[in-house]
């Protein structure tokens, strides 16, 4: 399995969205821009319940560290969740499979992991580009550090404890640093 890395323009991530949407259906355009916003781990992004969500904020307990995420939701988290929970009032899951309505007796489950890995790996294909469901989080860490260049707060939105897992993590390279160090001149 390659190793995904974050998608460091507009155009790509609008270009994402779309495709996943024509191209394989609009739940998976919805994992898409609700993971951008959100920069959880595929695990924990699928197995958002509707009851996690309290007015703006998402609170959940990551599967992997056991950490408590607490995270406000922008506009447009909140905008494709209240869609989400209008068209789906019954859904337990934001992201539920429509697969298991079909399956009487079947407790409802959220979407798999596999199915928004394959998604991803189709689109990520046809843009050919490294395009997998860590994809999202990495995107969301590596703007918020163009925008600041604070690895503190992307390691605290990330809830890394490693400055340097962290630059790995975003896809931040030797080259980039360097560049940083010969354009700002004091």
């Amino acid at each position: 399995m390659a190793e995904v890395q974050a998608i460091k323009d507009d155009d790509t991530i609008r270009m994402v969205g779309h495709l996943l949407s024509i191209r394989c259906n609009p739940q998976m355009a919805d994992v898409w821009h609700i993971g951008l916003n959100l920069a959880l781990r595929i695990s924990d992004l699928l197995s958002i319940r509707f009851e996690d969500i309290h007015d703006d904020r998402l609170i959940i307990r990551e599967s992997k560290t056991g950490k408590l995420a607490n995270i406000q939701l922008n506009t447009i988290a909140q905008q494709h969740i209240a869609r989400l929970r209008e068209k789906h009032p019954d859904h337990i899951y934001l992201f539920q499979s429509h697969r298991c309505q079909q399956l009487k007796n079947k407790p409802p489950q959220p979407i798999t992991r596999r199915a928004v890995s394959m998604a991803f790996q189709q689109v990520g294909q046809e843009l050919n580009i490294a395009l997998g469901t860590h994809s999202m989080r990495k995107t969301r860490g590596y703007f918020l550090y163009q925008s600041t260049k604070d690895i503190g707060r992307v390691m605290k939105m990330l809830r890394h404890t490693s400055e340097g897992v962290t630059l790995r993590y975003i896809g931040i390279t030797q080259d980039e640093v360097d560049k940083d160090f010969v354009s700002l001149e004091l």
